[in-house]
């Protein structure tokens, strides 16, 4: 029987298709970078509705003029609390991995008595809003007296990701043979040289990933760090952001707000990209059998 040839469609179509979704995507990044890089004048420039040809709009949205200052205005200030929000959210993401491994281990392994009800605990926390948790974490707080130190954000922030970091790591370790660990027995290693050489080198792609999770919900939350943290030095990005102000109660720092959310946005662009390769496994580990 003689095939029928389909004719292919124009690559054109494609790459427009690829373009378009991309600008779509990274619209939003663009415009806080131009902002971040307009001057002052041109930031406050209102377009007329009607009489502006077409280069007035075009040095709206493309500035010929170019500047630094906004992000000169940051100040060293602001690598500080850069500091500030590395610091926490590294601590708070090894604090999670460091407990959350071994405890997603024992679940995909052990038959423990009540395991079902654990994991529906370990869900359920998952999905709990953790801003309804605020009041009780704030009474802790005080009670410990932890407020205006890293702990206070360290720990709250380990607590609200260990239950979905114990989810995803268990459902990769389901998915590692069994004949490995069985080997490794005979081999004469015990279950802690077991899990350090042989079973954790094999879910690096799930750790990657439950990593950065973790470590982007602690650099960007918000609530937790604009109450348990006063002190200026111990701020972190998002508050520090929040609290750029212009000159007068009725001037807004559009330039400034976007330096800081560009220079803010950059570490966890790096660590994405770093580790891309690592994600993407993580992410698709278990989704082919074969």
């Amino acid at each position: 029987m003689a095939t029928v040839k389909t004719a292919d469609k124009p690559r054109w179509l494609l790459w427009v298709g690829v373009v378009a979704i991309t600008l779509f995507c990274l619209a939003p990044v663009l415009w806080q970078l131009l902002t971040s890089l307009k001057t002052n004048d041109a930031l406050i420039v209102i377009p007329k509705s009607d009489g502006a040809d077409l280069g007035t709009l075009l040095s709206l949205f493309l500035p010929i003029h170019l500047t630094s200052e906004h992000y000169q205005q940051l100040g060293g200030i602001f690598a500080r609390y850069m500091f500030n929000s590395g610091l926490v959210s590294l601590v708070s993401t090894l604090l999670c991995l460091a407990i959350g491994a071994p405890a997603a281990y024992t679940l995909a392994r052990l038959k423990l008595p009540g395991e079902s009800l654990i994991l529906g605990v370990v869900l359920i926390v998952s999905l709990f809003p953790y801003v309804l948790l605020f009041l009780g974490l704030l009474e802790l707080v005080k009670f410990l007296d932890l407020g205006n130190n890293y702990l206070a954000l360290i720990v709250p922030y380990t607590a609200i990701n260990l239950p979905l970091t114990i989810l995803v790591l268990r459902s990769f370790f389901q998915q590692l043979p069994k004949d490995l660990e069985d080997s490794a027995k005979v081999d004469g290693y015990n279950t802690v040289q077991m899990l350090w050489k042989i079973v954790l080198p094999m879910t690096v792609p799930a750790l990657v990933t439950t990593g950065i999770l973790t470590f982007i919900f602690a650099w960007n939350e918000f609530i937790f760090a604009l109450t348990f943290i006063t002190q200026d030095q111990l701020q972190t990005i998002p508050i520090a952001v929040a609290k750029i102000g212009g000159a007068s109660a009725y001037e807004i720092p559009y330039g400034a707000i976007a330096a800081a959310t560009i220079l803010g946005t950059l570490p966890l662009i790096a660590l994405v990209l770093i580790f891309q390769r690592r994600i993407v496994q993580g992410i698709t580990a278990g989704a082919v059998k074969g």
